[in-house]
């Protein structure tokens, strides 16, 4: 409760202050807006470049999934090209015996 009043009584002297200096307040604004637009677009640009920075690792990685399955595929196809020549062999062998 007493959390409460503090706030309630917080506020009220904040109102009071805020019509009293009016004119300070907008001073302390202009002086502290070009501050606060500065830092706002730094952690901007900061924020972008840490997202292209993650775009291009999750390319980059999909990229060599992609060619890993790539050269899986190419040595199963070179398996099944051996087994076809073996089998061939075979065949001539039986071809030449007959």
């Amino acid at each position: 409760m007493s959390l409460l009043t503090g706030g309630v009584i917080a506020a009220v002297f904040g109102l009071i202050s805020l019509i009293f200096w009016w004119g300070d307040f907008i001073n302390l604004i202009q002086g502290a807006l070009p501050i606060f637009m500065l830092l706002g677009g730094a952690l901007a640009i900061y924020v972008g470049f840490d997202e292209i920075q993650d775009k291009i690792r999750e390319e980059r990685q999909r990229q060599d999934e992609e060619l890993e399955k790539a050269k899986e595929e190419i040595e199963s196809a070179k398996a099944e090209a051996e087994r076809y020549r073996e089998e061939l062999d075979k065949l001539k062998d039986r071809q030449k015996q007959s």
